[in-house]
């Protein structure tokens, strides 16, 4: 199933988002074993990202073949863990993680891969910034020291009201490209899950995030 599963969404990404640009799929790997990973990377998947530290640190040595994301919400007594062995960190929601994601990249000597995570639908169960504050975060986070802004993450709320979730998309679209006039390093809009990744690359995700449509339905058993 993984394997088909893999095989449908990468011939339905194939002709890019509405702009033209490639859709990475990042498989979203919370509570899967490395040998669903290795399946679903076998299969073509570039990407996977893990929510949780832990999960991360205890899986991303064990599969080979794609990059290592983290898209979950992260502690910064946490980033010792990731900076220098994560391809791409999707969640720097506040001042105070960039400012420790930057201390920490600057101790080893590396540039870490950041997006800047937007709470678009201003829901208050979400961390990020709120989308009035963007810009103004992106520019004080990419002149930290060690890090690297490709872009931004957001999820839409759960609604049954299509315009609503258009209109938001697009609203994080035109945050994400005002930025990309400003760096040209901006290369990621990271928006859309399972449920509504068709609405967000119809109006300019060019990252997804992927875990049920991928590996089915998760089980938390154990």
């Amino acid at each position: 199933m993984i394997e088909e599963n893999v095989h449908s969404l990468l011939n339905q990404l194939r002709g890019g988002n509405r702009y033209g640009e490639p859709v990475t799929l990042v498989a979203a790997t919370k509570t899967r074993t490395p040998e669903e990973i290795q399946r679903a990377v076998d299969a073509g998947i570039g990407a996977v990202g893990e929510n949780k530290v832990q999960e991360f640190t205890g899986k991303y040595a064990l599969f080979r073949g794609a990059e290592r994301h983290f898209i979950g919400r992260l502690q910064t007594n946490k980033v010792k863990y990731l900076v220098g062995k994560c391809d791409l960190i999707h969640s720097v929601d506040r001042d105070n993680l960039a400012e420790a994601l930057s201390r920490r990249a600057e101790e080893l000597g590396v540039v870490q891969s950041v997006l800047i995570e937007i709470n678009i639908g201003r829901e208050e169960t979400k961390s990020g910034y709120p989308p009035e504050e963007a810009l103004a975060a992106f520019e004080r986070v990419r002149r930290a020291a060690g890090l690297k802004v490709r872009g931004f993450m957001a999820m839409l709320p759960p609604s049954e009201d299509e315009n609503l979730l258009s209109s938001l998309a697009d609203s994080m679209r035109r945050i994400y490209e005002e930025a990309k006039k400003r760096d040209g390093a901006v290369d990621c809009l990271s928006m859309g899950m399972s449920g509504d990744w068709k609405l967000c690359i119809g109006h300019g995700a060019n990252v997804i995030r992927l875990g049920t449509a991928i590996f089915g339905e998760r089980n938390y058993a154990g």
